[in-house]
């Protein structure tokens, strides 16, 4: 099966999402009648089907975090940012930090974010590997320690 593109928006979200769109707007905005599973916690969670799970504040949309496996593809400056060695993963976040000048945020798990683009660069146990898994998330969330409450930060086995 040939995974999904999506494009990073400059404007805040990933793909057809966008940060504030109610739950309705979400599942419109993929093509499907709800979520496959919902879920609680310090944030409204809901499992949509093709890898993607969508996390709200207060209803709407504040986070996108996409299977290592599953889930669209999302380039940035021509490097897939799903299903990657962490490591190599890692680099090329800091290597684009260092050349676009953009902010380095470590997530308590060790995660690497670049704040300023809302993208978090987390890892997922596939089999006896570990792959990237991206998040995309509203610069509010990574750039206060309202992260440490809210972030999805679990690990996702595929």
């Amino acid at each position: 099966m040939e995974r999904e593109v999506w494009e990073l928006r400059a404007e805040g979200g990933v793909g057809p999402l966008w940060f504030g769109m109610s739950p309705a707007e979400v599942a419109e905005a993929l093509l499907v009648s709800g979520p496959e599973a919902q879920g609680g916690g310090p944030y409204e969670q809901e499992d949509f089907p093709g890898g993607v799970k969508a996390f709200y504040d207060a209803g709407k949309l504040a986070c996108v975090a996409l299977d290592a496996i599953t889930g669209p593809q999302v380039f940035l400056a021509g490097f897939p940012l799903a299903g990657r060695d962490p490591a190599e993963g890692h680099q090329f976040l800091l290597d684009h930090a260092a050349e676009h000048g953009n902010w380095v945020l470590y997530t308590p798990d060790e995660s690497l974010s670049l704040t300023d683009l809302g993208i978090l660069l987390r890892s997922q146990r596939v089999g006896e590997a570990r792959l990237t898994r991206p998040l995309f998330v509203k610069e509010e969330w990574l750039e206060s320690q309202y992260y440490r409450d809210h972030l999805p930060l679990e690990d996702i086995p595929s």
